[in-house]
C-alpha cells in the first residue's frame, strides 16, 4: 500500500443497519410526536369551532329576538298612532255635536209660516252638510225610539206611562264612531202603573 491511497474501508453493515435502524426509529418517534402535536391542535381547533358555532346560533337567536321586537314595536307605535288620530276625530266630533243638536231643535221649531224662506233653506243645508261630515268620518246615529232600554247606548232621564222598558221618547240623539259610543241617546222610558 502506498502512503497516498486510502486504507480500504470497511463497512460494518450491521453497525451500519443498526445506525440505520437508531434513525429510522427517532423519525418514527418524531413522527409520532408531530401526530400527537397536530391531533392536540386538530382537536384544539375542533373545540374553538364548536364554540364559536355556539357564539353564531346565540348571536342569531339574539338578532332573531331583537328583529321580532322591533316589529311588534312598529306595529304598536302604529295601533297608537290609529288610536290617537281616532280619539282625536272623536273629540272634535263630541265638540260639533252640540251644534247639530241646536240646528235640529232650531229647524224643529221654525213656524210653517217661514217655509220656503231662503235662510231657512241654507240652515238645512247647513244641517245636511255637519249630517253628511259625521257619516263621512263613521259616526253612526243610535236607533232609539220604539228600542228596547240598552243601558250601554241609552241613558233614562225619566220615565214614562209606556210599554214596560222600552224607549217611548228620544229627548237627545246618541251617536258612535267605529262601534264605540260617543254620546248616549237620552230617553224617556216607559213604566208601567204600578196601581192597574
Amino acid at each position: 500500500m502506498r502512503e497516498d491511497e486510502e486504507p480500504p474501508r470497511f463497512i460494518d453493515r450491521r453497525a451500519s443497519q443498526r445506525m440505520g435502524n437508531e434513525a429510522a426509529s427517532g423519525q418514527t418517534e418524531a413522527m409520532e410526536r408531530d401526530n400527537v402535536q397536530e391531533e392536540a391542535s386538530v382537536e384544539a381547533l375542533r373545540q374553538e369551532l364548536a364554540k364559536e358555532k355556539d357564539r353564531a346560533e346565540a348571536n342569531l337567536a339574539s338578532w332573531q329576538r331583537s328583529a321580532a321586537d322591533f316589529q311588534n314595536y312598529k306595529r304598536r307605535v302604529e295601533q297608537e298612532r290609529e288610536e290617537i288620530a281616532r280619539l282625536s276625530n272623536a273629540a272634535l266630533i263630541i265638540n260639533l255635536l252640540p251644534m247639530v243638536d241646536d240646528l235640529e231643535r232650531a229647524l224643529a221649531s221654525v213656524d210653517t209660516r217661514l217655509a220656503g224662506m231662503t235662510w231657512l233653506d241654507g240652515l238645512r243645508l247647513i244641517h245636511r252638510k255637519f249630517q253628511a261630515l259625521l257619516e263621512m268620518n263613521g259616526v253612526t246615529e243610535i236607533e232609539a225610539d220604539g228600542q228596547d232600554f240598552d243601558p250601554n247606548v241609552h241613558e233614562a232621564v225619566t220615565f214614562g206611562p209606556g210599554e214596560e222598558n222600552k224607549v217611548i221618547a228620544v229627548v237627545q240623539k246618541g251617536y258612535r264612531l267605529a262601534g264605540r259610543v260617543l254620546r248616549p241617546a237620552m230617553v224617556v222610558v216607559g213604566k208601567q202603573d204600578q196601581q192597574e
